[in-house]
């Protein structure tokens, strides 16, 4: 008779180890974290880290992926039941500056890790991060805007504000509402075609 196949191992350790890593990689960059901080906060041995990823790079790939989809998920969610060009636009930018402010260390990585800082998965960053941005495109692409607009200069000024608002927000003093709101319609008043 024939022996039952063995399960597969669970380890719930998986999102613990995510969740350090984001912690640290958003605090210290990618190169300022070693695989031996990631473990000591979690009380695992270096050798187990690699029984999920075969290397540090992996596992920032990892985080900032999960990082990427949480923002996606909530832009996805707003502007679902939106059909007005500007407003889902608006509801766009509100969440993905809401996930940047309140989904702390995931988002952090995001903003703060650069593919080009490291290179072994730059093309991998890239693509997670051009997956998510080809909805602003979409978005962008919609709007009633003159002809003579640059829409790519459009959303990339629109994205580089919203993500450096990280650096300068102060919960309290600014609301990320009220912010995103307004740099839409900084944008909107100059595109618009003029009406007769």
């Amino acid at each position: 008779m024939a022996s039952p196949a063995r399960a597969p191992r669970a380890d719930n350790r998986l999102p613990l180890i995510l969740d350090e890593a984001a912690r640290l990689f958003g605090e210290r960059g990618f190169h300022g974290t070693t695989i031996r901080d990631v473990v000591r906060g979690i009380d695992m041995l270096p050798g187990s880290l690699y029984y999920h990823f075969a290397a540090k790079e992996d596992l920032l790939a990892a985080v900032y992926g999960e990082g990427v989809a949480r923002i996606t998920e909530r832009v996805r969610a707003a502007i679902a039941k939106r059909v007005d060009p500007w407003q889902r636009l608006t509801a766009a930018c509100v969440a993905h500056l809401e996930a940047l402010l309140a989904e702390g260390d995931y988002a952090q990585v995001v903003i703060r890790v650069r593919p080009a800082d490291v290179p072994a998965i730059a093309a991998r960053l890239t693509a997670l991060r051009d997956r998510y941005e080809r909805m602003f495109v979409e978005l962008i692409d919609a709007l009633p805007v003159r002809s003579n607009v640059d829409r790519r200069t459009l959303r990339l000024m629109l994205l580089g504000a919203l993500n450096w608002s990280q650096t300068w927000y102060r919960p309290g003093h600014d609301d990320p509402r009220a912010i995103a709101r307004n740099f839409v319609a900084l944008l909107r008043r100059p595109t618009e075609p003029a009406t007769a």
